[in-house]
């Protein structure tokens, strides 16, 4: 039977990776140890996603295995040797400001966990596309340096500029601060790509911006449309760090992100990088995010604004898509902004 793997499999990416091909009739073999309660505290435990999956997708087998364990993460992949048709690496530690609490842990997971599984791949399944969920953060701050001016609700890019659709892979990812969360997923993305390169796998590194939906748990320190929308429908006090909060983000929902995982599997080419995200035709800044919230759940948000911006954070970052999309031109974009938010806000609603 046909078999992918994914890791994080009950987090917001890995879960919608496992229901889509579990859909499919693909035995999905899932790896999610719920570190995220480790990293953000109970409110962002997968462990309510990781049973809905157990009991409603039929060919789905969970291991509870920190993808740290090089033996077992081994053993794993040799059970699955000749059926694996895909592995799709989504877990992480995903926030630059807990990077910062504990380096080492962050490290370790993202760049020796992305190594772990690379290797299993090169032996027991080294023609199967492997999928990984980089991030825009290998850019560094380099965005930063853009030509941007600023408007009343949002920082913007000077017209005419060759990044004025959206930033490419053209970006350098030297000479700047990533954040100790972007060095260790910058390692990870360089792996990724040099087993591509080297050993002639077919890898794929999507470097994404602000990657969303409806299964998201979101913290303050990870999750921004989905914390947004917790706090504005809770009454709970948002924080707004720096920039005048006319900061922009893209937001992919991950639905949209993994249909382009399908596109690449169906398809696949030996060491590729994509920028992906919501592009040109789903971002907001975080003033234009905290309106749209208020307005579909009819709550005023309670928010106050702190001048000093966070460490690697980004003024403006909107993803050009293009690259992909004419490599895999059926790839379409399902889910703009506000059908975005209208489905967060309906899960928000329904957890309380």
């Amino acid at each position: 039977m046909r078999t992918i793997i994914v890791t994080g499999s009950a987090g917001l990416i890995g879960s919608e990776t496992v229901k889509r091909f579990g859909k499919d009739g693909a035995c999905v073999v899932g790896i999610d140890n719920d570190m995220r309660a480790q990293f953000f505290g109970a409110e962002a435990s997968t462990k309510k996603t990781r049973d809905d999956l157990i009991a409603n997708v039929r060919a789905y087998e969970h291991h509870n295995v920190d993808i740290r364990d090089a033996d077992k993460i081994s053993e794993l992949f040799k059970q699955h040797r000749g059926q694996i048709e895909a592995v799709v690496h989504t877990a992480s530690q995903p926030s630059h400001d807990w990077a910062a609490r504990d380096p080492q842990t962050d490290f370790t997971v993202n760049a020796n966990g992305t190594l772990n599984l690379l290797e299993a791949a090169r032996n027991f399944c080294p023609e199967a596309p492997f999928i990984f969920t980089s991030t825009n953060k290998v850019y560094g701050d380099t965005p930063n340096r853009l030509p941007l001016h600023e408007l009343e609700k949002r920082w913007e890019i000077e017209p005419g500029h060759e990044y004025e659709p959206g930033i490419s892979e053209t970006m350098s990812i030297d000479y700047t601060k990533h954040s100790l969360f972007g060095a260790s997923k910058t390692a990870a993305d360089i792996l990724v790509q040099e087993y591509g390169r080297y050993f002639g796998m077919p890898t794929v590194s999507f470097r994404g911006g602000c990657l969303t939906g409806p299964a998201h748990a979101g913290t303050e320190l990870h999750g921004f449309l989905s914390y947004l929308m917790i706090c504005t429908v809770s009454g709970r006090l948002y924080r707004v760090f720096g920039y005048k909060g006319k900061q922009v983000r893209d937001n992919i929902h991950s639905y949209d992100l993994v249909e382009a995982f399908a596109e690449f599997m169906d398809a696949p080419r030996v060491s590729e990088v994509y920028n992906i995200g919501g592009s040109r035709y789903s971002n907001c800044s975080v003033l234009e995010a905290i309106e749209l919230c208020e307005e579909i759940s009819g709550r005023k948000l309670s928010w106050n604004y702190e001048e000093t911006n966070r460490i690697g954070d980004h003024i403006w970052w909107i993803s050009d898509v293009r690259k992909f999309q004419q490599h895999y031109p059926a790839w379409k974009f399902r889910y703009d902004l506000r059908e975005i938010l209208m489905e967060i806000h309906r899960a928000v609603r329904e957890s309380m």
